[in-house]
């Protein structure tokens, strides 16, 4: 124990100070080589994320030993509404001749209207940026049409260009907007010239050294990160870096008051508000760490992503942070500087009001807010976890563009091809079984082997919809049928379903994981079994209401054509695990004073103390969350929006209302069946003849 105590003021030593910052500056120096790398060994493309027990990854497999089978479709569509003149098509062969680079395609096809051609391409495979330069090379050279006629260039191809570019300045544009909102913020918090710069600075080097060790992860250990891990990590980094800075800042300056050497306030600070800030982030990191049991690889790898970014972030905000606060003292705090011996009165404050409001009638609030957050929750029946590839931009880039000129005049999933692949002696029967699908349009050979089959088949419905997906469905069926053919289905469409239900394994199996392990953290924290369920119950009411608000502002607000799989899962990671942070605060806090005053006076208390920090920890958090919504990208913004208002919901109504509520109703019985269950309850005299004790023995050591 005194070890630990050690440790954990070590930062306040007259010495150590300058050797924890000796020590940053050494790590900044390693790792400011690394940082900006990560951008390069990310993978946006969706097969990489696939199981390796899907369908459409094991003929992903089967693909590549076919003759063109690591090459990337792309399509290019041409369309008048007049009809395809003489003209068109002349101009589409040449397109054809002047991109075929040795590669000779098929003719253009015509569509059965006469208003379409389609042209089709294929890349050879490659990492997304030369995907990218020979998609606009391709569009370069066909240009967009003149008059009536429309040329978009779309298919696999395009779609995985127009996506890898959304991520490509992701990075940048996140911490430049990230940087302003928080750097806003923290002016507002402090109102000083200088204090705000120094928790700034220091969540930046976390995020720094964060994302070149999550580098040398991907590089060390082959893990598969996408643009949207990326993202996520400097949000996460910021967010919860400055939310443990303001709570160890605003424990600081309370002891500044009570303490004349900074040095001694600083130890004392760490040592109040360090445990509960360490079983913050230990919370966080262990539910983000249970992301390694999902079988899809964009959550496996965001787990040990997301637990580098807050373990950055808790290592800098508890040794840097503090190094550099002792070594400026309390002039840091100028205009507002707390001076040993001076007092805040807690008890005027509008979480002390807001406190006695509660404890007047516990249970019928409680009861209302339980009642408001559960109609909030009510529009989870809106939500729709089926977003389209086409919908998941918010403008329409060029790749959708085409998709939706290919459905003006061909079956719907004409651009998006199916594959099916079986062994070569079965294909005359696989193609039947096909063909003779309900939804399968037509099917055609594509590519053979002494060995191997490729049928393309192509589809009636709209790519990534539910008639689409119940085609694929029975294709499967009827191609399993096949006797020795060991055929399997695969391509974009096939991928994207098999996604789906992956993702929807992966909720089932991770949810249930975080909430054991959140609830034994919080069981250990508070050594408690009563306190730890009622927080829990909270949080998941507190999700449900934050999903079902945003689902309805998705659907009747935003006019997004869906939720993208991975909300559900992502949204109760970051909740759960980000929320029950500030129930940690508050309820340590509360556990702390009701061993001095009882339970009812230590939960107003605790409210009051920590009330003004938390907000405002939740409104930084929420913020930095809310920047993901300025991408043009309908997941992260989805993620965004669902994380920005559930933090703020969990920080002024579930933290600040619905949990003391609950707390002041249970009464001792919180914290069965510890000790302080069974405690006598002090008096008013009690409470009144300690505090008067504490006030004189304050005045005598002044």
């Amino acid at each position: 124990m005194q070890l630990a105590r050690s440790l954990l003021t070590l930062p306040a030593g007259r010495v150590a100070k300058w050797v924890v910052l000796a020590a940053w500056v050494a790590v900044a120096g390693l790792v400011a080589p690394f940082a900006g790398q990560l951008q390069s060994v990310q993978e946006n493309e969706a097969a990489s994320f696939l199981p390796s027990s899907a369908e459409s990854t094991k003929a992903l497999e089967l693909q590549r030993q076919l003759p063109g089978g690591d090459r990337l479709p792309v399509v290019v569509v041409y369309r008048r509404s007049s009809g395809i003149t003489p003209a068109d098509r002349q101009l589409a062969a040449g397109h054809r001749r002047e991109l075929a680079r040795g590669q000779e395609g098929p003719p253009p096809v015509p569509s059965e209207d006469g208003k379409a051609l389609l042209l089709a391409l294929s890349l050879p495979a490659a990492g997304a940026d030369a995907v990218i330069d020979e998609i606009e090379d391709i569009r370069e050279t066909v240009g967009r049409g003149e008059g009536d006629l429309q040329i978009r260039v779309t298919g696999p191809g395009g779609f995985l260009a127009d996506a890898v570019s959304v991520f490509e300045d992701i990075d940048t544009t996140l911490l430049l907007v990230t940087v302003v909102v928080v750097a806003v913020l923290l002016l507002c918090t402090y109102r000083s010239p200088l204090l705000w710069l120094i928790p700034l600075l220091t969540v930046g080097l976390a995020n720094q050294a964060a994302t070149a060790s999550v580098y040398g992860l991907v590089k060390g250990s082959g893990l598969t990160v996408d643009g949207q891990s990326a993202g996520i990590l400097t949000v996460l980094v910021f967010g919860a870096g400055t939310d443990y800075a303001l709570l160890l800042i605003a424990r600081y300056r309370e002891e500044l008051r009570r303490h004349p050497d900074k040095h001694e306030a600083m130890a004392v600070a760490l040592v109040n508000a360090g445990p509960a800030i360490l079983a913050s982030a230990a919370t966080v990191i262990i539910s983000l760490l249970c992301l390694l049991a999902a079988d899809l690889a964009n959550y496996r790898s965001l787990g040990p992503v997301g637990a580098v970014g807050i373990a950055c972030a808790l290592v800098a905000m508890l040794t840097l942070l503090p190094a550099v606060l002792v070594i400026f003292g309390r002039r840091l705090f100028w205009p507002f500087v707390p001076s040993f011996g001076s007092t805040v009165r807690e008890d005027a404050g509008v979480w002390a009001r807001v406190g006695r409001w509660v404890g007047r009638r516990p249970r019928p609030v409680w009861l209302g807010t339980t009642a408001i957050l559960a109609v909030l929750a009510l529009g989870l029946l809106t939500l729709d976890t089926n977003l389209r590839q086409e919908d998941q931009f918010p403008g329409e880039p060029d790749a959708v563009a085409g998709q939706r000129l290919i459905e003006a005049s061909y079956p719907s999933g004409t651009g998006q091809q199916t594959t099916v692949i079986a062994a070569a002696g079965q294909a005359e029967q696989v193609l039947a079984a096909a063909a003779g699908t309900e939804g399968v349009a037509a099917v055609v050979p594509a590519a053979r082997t002494a060995d191997l089959v490729q049928l393309q088949a192509t589809l009636d419905a709209a790519p990534d919809s539910e008639e689409e997906r119940a085609t694929i469905d029975r294709l499967r069926d009827r191609v399993h049928a096949v006797e020795g053919a060991g055929a399997v289905v695969g391509g974009q469409s096939a991928q994207s379903l098999d996604l789906a239900r992956a993702s929807a394994r992966d909720r089932n199996v991770v949810i249930p994981l975080v909430l054991l392990v959140v609830l034994v953290i919080l069981g250990v924290l508070l050594r408690a079994v009563v306190a730890p369920l009622v927080l829990i119950a909270t949080v998941i009411v507190s999700f449900a209401a934050a999903l079902g608000a945003s689902a309805f502002a998705f659907d009747r607000i935003l006019g997004f054509e869906g939720a993208d799989p991975s909300l559900a899962l992502l949204a109760f990671i970051f909740l759960v695990a980000l929320g029950i942070d500030y129930n940690i605060f508050l309820m340590s806090r509360v556990r702390e004073e009701s061993e001095r005053l009882g339970t009812r006076e230590g939960t107003l208390r605790g409210l009051a103390v920590t009330g003004g920090v938390i907000t405002s920890a939740g409104i930084v958090l929420a913020a930095t969350f809310s920047v993901l919504a300025v991408l043009p990208f309908v997941p992260l913004i989805e993620i965004g929006i669902v994380v920005a208002f559930g933090v703020l919901l969990d920080t002024l109504v579930v933290r600040s209302i619905l949990v003391p509520a609950l707390t002041l109703d249970i009464g001792p019985g919180i914290w069965w069946p510890s000790r302080l269950a069974g405690a006598r309850q002090p008096s008013a005299e009690d409470v009144l003849d300690d505090s008067s004790i504490r006030a004189r023995s304050r005045s005598s050591s002044d």
